[in-house]
């Protein structure tokens, strides 16, 4: 089978990654939690989890329902980590809503002229209208993070998004958006895990990028770039929501609970929600490079 950008992951673990990253994922076993800081010894049952989403998956049909009653707003910011669990925590929150008012923003790179318009243009088209549901994967922050760390912006540009992206945030929750920013991290093994099982799987193929290859080799430089962002974009009209996603089940319920027992919707079961976990969710103090 032929690997994705000719096996440079699997290359990178042979001879690049850090001896006891190394070490972590050779004597692990499917299910073990690569992080030795992870607060649960080991990953989630099923069962458990089954139950747990089924639950929180009622609830989502509810809020979705109370925001198409009453015209609300809701933009849900997922940023993280690559590998760190984005794409399945938004899966699992939109399965059993309606898709004409549960929206995913995925947005490619800049086109040339988006390049030479204002930062945050590109995204105001994309923000929920009355009755909507937005769930941004990745959004405006990628000037924050992934474009300083690749040098597609210029220090100058990354401070201009940091001065104002407090006040654009400011101008959507003052207008009546519902913004909720979560920051999945996951940590060194447990990412270049996933990122191999994705080398390795072809129907995962897809799922990687020049900068995930290229990223691997930058995790400091990130883990500087996470930090400045989540403290400089910290405010109280938004604040950053940071979950521990070394184990998916859990960060994903993490992820619903989050959103669920932060707004007031019509008919809301508050035993049926639970509150998240408070071991692997918190502010940007609970942020682990």
């Amino acid at each position: 089978m032929e690997l994705p950008f000719d096996g440079a992951i699997s290359a990178y673990f042979n001879t690049e990654a850090p001896e006891n990253i190394r070490n972590a994922i050779r004597r692990s076993d499917k299910d073990d939690i690569l992080n030795p800081d992870y607060p649960h010894p080991e990953r989630m049952k099923r069962k458990a989890y089954e139950a747990e989403m089924a639950a929180l998956q009622i609830e989502m049909v509810k809020l979705q329902s109370w925001a198409k009653e009453t015209g609300q707003r809701i933009a849900i910011v997922f940023e993280g980590r690559d590998a760190a669990g984005k794409g399945g925590t938004i899966k699992r929150l939109r399965e059993n809503l309606n898709p004409r008012g549960a929206r995913i923003v995925a947005l490619p790179k800049p086109t040339e002229t988006e390049a030479t318009q204002w930062y945050f243009q590109r995204y105001i088209d994309h923000l929920p209208a009355a009755g909507e549901l937005v769930a941004f994967d990745r959004s405006w922050y990628n000037r924050g993070v992934v474009e300083h760390v690749f040098g597609f912006c210029t220090p100058a540009q990354r401070e201009h998004f940091f001065h104002q992206a407090p006040d654009f945030e400011r101008m959507l929750v003052d207008d009546g958006i519902h913004l909720v920013k979560i920051w999945l991290n996951v940590g060194r093994a447990e990412q270049l895990r996933r990122f191999i099982d994705r080398e390795r799987d072809p129907l995962k193929h897809w799922k990687l990028s020049w900068i995930d290859v290229e990223g691997m080799k930058k995790w400091d430089a990130y883990s500087a770039a996470i930090q400045e962002t989540l403290t400089r974009t910290h405010i109280e009209q938004s604040p950053w929501h940071i979950i521990r996603s070394d184990d998916k089940r859990r960060a994903r319920l993490a992820a619903l609970r989050l959103l669920l027992t932060g707004l007031d919707y019509t008919h809301k079961d508050a035993k049926a929600l639970g509150v998240p976990d408070p071991k692997i969710c918190g502010g940007p103090d609970n942020w682990d490079a």
